[in-house]
């Protein structure tokens, strides 16, 4: 991630390089790391541009002209960034690794036992990225896609991915000022070319254009970086002596007791499922390796002494 940043990015801490990267020019991110239920690492990254609007400010000009320069120009950025198509594939009897291997697995074109010289390189470099495409950007519904869809009502996929949800071009609405961006491919998440070929694996890119989008985000970063995990130790200690309180019952225990006690094993039990640390984030932190990457320093902000303090002031009905 570090050379992601860096290379990709072209975040400059010192801000002396006004070129930037294949995104622009960054003017901060903030990145944490997250496992999935089978343990594979990814990380959430948000990035702000140097010289980016407003969501609402953008709202604002699309409404008051959606054929503007300014929304012609954005509206191009946007296509030329973001990719939801697989690629076509043309080429003709040529062989690359990811022909034969799993594309995150090769790097590119050049392998051994590989022989590219009979061929153009770029139609070589074309299927490789096609094959890449296909096995990391291409959605297949699961169980996990419909996990809230609940009884006899229609089952929708929670990450709005369907081979209908299809838009032609990128518009501005001219009521709402609401931005739809182009999908030409309802299946496929979104990518930025470079990104992918550079990366190699699955990833998925949102432009934030509006505010209630921008607030999403916000909720889910601000969620998921404040919550606390409770220490594997302190949980395994809570265990080990509800285990050990439940084998003392003796005969004189009532049955309130023995409720009491079994409620305290389950509360240990329930705090050791909520404990999601795969071999792979152990080793992360045994490494002593980042489990987030920011381009700024923050102070730790007290929330409910916070809150405490404004509720003592101005007693509201919502607190």
């Amino acid at each position: 991630l570090n050379a992601f940043i860096h290379s990709l990015l072209g975040y400059d801490a010192t801000h002396q390089d006004i070129k930037g990267g294949i995104l622009g020019l960054v003017k901060g991110y903030y990145g944490c790391i997250e496992a999935q239920g089978r343990g594979t690492l990814h990380c959430h990254m948000m990035i702000w541009l140097e010289g980016g609007l407003n969501p609402n400010e953008i709202r604002r000009r699309a409404i008051e002209d959606p054929n503007s320069d300014f929304c012609r120009r954005l509206i191009a950025f946007l296509d030329d960034t973001i990719t939801n198509q697989l690629p076509v594939d043309d080429s003709v009897g040529i062989h690359v690794p990811s022909d034969d291997f799993h594309p995150c697995s090769v790097r590119g074109t050049t392998m051994v036992g590989y022989d590219a010289q009979d061929s153009n390189p770029e139609d070589a470099v074309r299927k490789d990225f096609h094959n890449l495409v296909q096995t990391c950007q291409i959605h297949k519904h699961t169980a996990t896609c419909f996990k809230y869809c609940k009884g006899s009502q229609p089952k929708e996929c929670r990450f709005g991915l369907h081979e209908s949800n299809t838009t032609a071009e990128t518009v501005f609405d001219e009521n709402t000022g609401e931005l739809t961006l182009r999908c030409l491919d309802g299946l496929v998440n979104n990518f930025n070319e470079t990104i992918l070929r550079a990366i190699r694996c699955n990833m998925d890119i949102k432009f934030i254009g509006s505010g209630a989008s921008a607030k999403a985000v916000l909720y889910y970063i601000t969620n998921y970086i404040t919550k606390s995990q409770l220490k594997a130790h302190v949980a395994y200690a809570a265990l080990e002596r509800a285990v050990r309180r439940l084998d003392e019952q003796c005969s004189t225990d009532t049955p309130f007791t023995i409720r009491a006690k079994r409620l305290l094993q389950k509360c240990a039990y329930s705090m050791i499922s909520q404990q999601e640390l795969s071999a792979q984030q152990v080793n992360t932190y045994l490494l002593d390796l980042d489990d987030h990457f920011t381009s700024h320093q923050y102070k730790n902000f007290y929330w409910t002494q916070f809150e405490h303090l404004v509720e003592c002031q101005i007693p509201s009905p919502e607190c």
